[in-house]
């Protein structure tokens, strides 16, 4: 039976140690030089920030640059990617940030675009074009006090940004005081909603009025940017006990395949059910991973081996190859797998995902995404996977990081 979602796995599981290929190497350079060369650093073609456009775009040329087996080509990436930052950030210029909110969101807005400026000028070395668009991106917080928690527009990716930056700046470049203060939003906003409702998990919220569960608007990925800054818990017994009894939640909404329903209220069938990053297990996968490190219970990385496992069996989507909702996003749970267990079977299963990609099946017979060349749903985002295959063990789905 052919299935509408995915393709079925035919692929090898019999684990074998592969070095890196120069071949492997060149399809990452080869994917780069396809984007620059049709979807090149112009206003015109790369609308849409960080998820569809420039921003994004840019990122993932900094993304392939910070690979060590990219160092030969370091230089030459990083140029291109300021050159996709100075489109972005002509971009944003038309649009008030103030406008719904829209200058704190990550994926959708300004917050974004200032954050992969930093990032990039940073590794540039222009300390002042990094300075100026930090304090940029510092007064977006101010969009912040919208009742929007989640990860594309709200307080989730706004946090998730500010750990990148923390995490590839000089410590404290986004001030303790902000994220806390952020935090303590959000588990407020959780808390009252859970309590209007009177909703078992101790902390909920809603995308407009769905009680989503995914990484990209729902619970999980809200619970991660919390375990993120131990700050806003570590010395506060009932807010970790909240943050816990809401992952402990998330649990009991594991189907018999190891999957996860879009929303609370939700049960798909089987030929429906979601696959992807942005709703299901290969998003919810990375609070249960983060819930293992923090509190060393198994109970967490029993359930996140098998929405593995879940992903093996089905996630090789026919929606194309980005992050969002395509096999690249589903290859990176085997990659954090891999770097939560050292499990070479995990690694293996991240080299098949990407090498599913090069078949004549997969090439004939998947969608070309809206947005063919960018970040998250194109192959600007496939770029990012292949690269971090070289580096299996510092690798992190972009803007997803829980070591």
């Amino acid at each position: 039976m052919q299935h509408s979602r995915y393709f079925e796995n035919c692929l090898d599981d019999t684990t074998t140690a592969v070095e890196v290929s120069t071949a492997q190497k060149e399809c990452v350079s080869e994917l780069l030089e396809r984007i620059h060369k049709n979807c090149p650093a112009v206003v015109e073609n790369c609308r849409g920030a960080m998820y569809l456009g420039a921003a994004g775009i840019g990122y993932a040329f900094y993304h392939v640059a910070k690979c060590p087996k990219f160092a030969d080509k370091r230089n030459l990436f990083l140029e291109i990617a300021e050159s996709y930052v100075k489109a972005a950030l002509q971009e944003i210029d038309k649009v008030d940030p103030l406008r719904g909110g829209i200058g704190a969101s990550l994926l959708l807005g300004h917050a974004g675009v200032y954050c992969t400026a930093i990032l990039v000028y940073e590794a540039l070395g222009q300390q002042a074009e990094k300075e100026e668009y930090l304090q940029s991106f510092l007064k977006m917080q101010s969009n912040l006090s919208m009742n929007s928690d989640e990860f594309f527009m709200g307080r989730a990716g706004y946090l998730a940004a500010c750990l990148m930056l923390n995490k590839h700046l000089k410590k404290d470049s986004i001030p303790n005081d902000v994220t806390l203060q952020l935090c303590n939003l959000t588990i407020e906003s959780g808390r009252q909603y859970s309590k209007e409702h009177s909703h078992p998990s101790p902390l909920m919220y809603a995308y407009y009025t769905a009680e989503c569960l995914g990484a990209g608007h729902g619970l999980a990925r809200i619970l991660l940017a919390l375990l993120n800054f131990p700050e806003c818990y570590v010395d506060n017994p009932l807010v970790e006990n909240d943050i816990k009894s809401s992952i402990d939640y998330i649990l009991t909404c594991e189907q018999e395949n190891g999957n996860y329903p879009m929303v609370t209220s939700e049960c798909r069938g089987d030929e429906d059910e979601l696959v992807h990053w942005c709703h299901g297990a290969p998003g919810v996968i990375y609070v249960l991973a983060k819930a293992f490190l923090v509190w060393k219970d198994e109970k967490y990385l029993s359930a996140a081996m098998r929405c593995g496992e879940l992903i093996w069996k089905r996630g090789l989507l026919r929606k194309g190859p980005g992050l969002c909702h395509g096999i690249a996003g589903n290859g990176y749970p085997f990659l954090l797998l891999y770097r939560l267990t050292s499990n070479e079977k995990y690694l293996h299963r991240a080299r098949e995902f990407a090498a599913f990609m090069e078949t004549k099946e997969f090439k004939e017979n998947s969608r070309v995404p809206d947005a063919p060349y960018s970040l998250f749903e194109g192959i600007a985002g496939t770029a990012c996977y292949l690269a971090d295959l070289t580096n299996p063990a510092e690798s992190m789905f972009p803007f997803v990081d829980i070591f």
